[in-house]
């Protein structure tokens, strides 16, 4: 189902058990000394809704940084890939012919194997280490005449290669690190309860004013845990990085 067909159907549903639950409040419920406690109500609101606030915000611009990140550094592992193939072309043998080889089944691995498991939260597999470390050992097995230039050129592609490893476990670590956890999920989906339930604390109000606020919050927070839920893996959901950076290095590569 779209995401946003699901997102709509996620804040339909939260604004009808707001609405229902504020009506039957107000409906069956008692009014006595109800307007009498709306300060001390009104300040356990504020308090419960910064603190809520607080943490849902945290947590949105924690994983927005994250899918950046990832976006920004596909690239960045994508560009030293390249630029090492290149490199190490200006190289005698084993690296002339291995490393260009080794880097474009490196670049097809990770966009036909690797990124549909990190999309399912999986583990990538061996392959992609495999491949960078045997572009090493080409590099490494280099044997270079005295030469200044053709020794810059293995230092570049040594350096590019390091630069690989260094992103891809960026890359790798994001699944883990934005992992929202259970403990957190249970936080926010509490506090969620209770920042929508305490309006029906307060009186004066008549009732449809007052079923209005109650579903507006309920739907506005199942909203922001929406996007929460979506954004916890940045290789999936409706805000996933895509492999298109590996996909235009295939092309480089080719």
């Amino acid at each position: 189902m779209n995401v946003y067909v699901t997102g709509l159907l996620w804040v339909a549903g939260a604004m009808v058990v707001g609405a229902l639950i504020a009506y039957l409040v107000r409906r069956y419920g008692l009014d006595e000394g109800r307007p009498d406690n709306n300060d001390a109500a009104g300040q356990a609101f504020t308090i419960v809704g910064g603190l809520h606030a607080v943490v849902v915000a945290f947590v949105l611009i924690s994983l927005f940084d994250a899918e950046g990140t990832v976006r920004d550094g596909s690239y960045q592992e994508t560009q030293a890939l390249v630029s090492a193939s290149w490199a190490a072309e200006s190289l005698p043998e084993p690296a002339h012919s291995e490393v260009p080889r080794l880097a474009h089944e490196y670049a097809e691995t990770v966009v036909a194997k690797e990124w549909p498991r990190l999309q399912d939260g999986r583990d990538p597999g061996p392959e992609g280490w495999t491949l960078l470390t045997r572009m090493r050992s080409a590099l490494d097995a280099t044997e270079l005449p005295d030469d200044d230039w053709l020794v810059n050129q293995k230092t570049d592609a040594a350096s590019d290669l390091t630069d690989v490893y260094e992103q891809r476990q960026a890359r790798l670590n994001a699944v883990r690190d934005n992992n929202v956890g259970t403990v957190l999920w249970f936080v926010l989906a509490i506090g969620s309860v209770i920042f929508v339930l305490l309006p029906n604390l307060f009186g004066g109000t008549k009732l449809a004013t007052h079923v209005i606020i109650v579903s507006t919050l309920a739907a506005t927070t199942t909203l922001l845990l929406y996007a929460i839920y979506q954004m916890q893996n940045p290789f999936a959901g409706g805000a996933k990085v895509g492999p298109d950076a590996f996909s235009q290095a295939v092309a480089r590569l080719s």
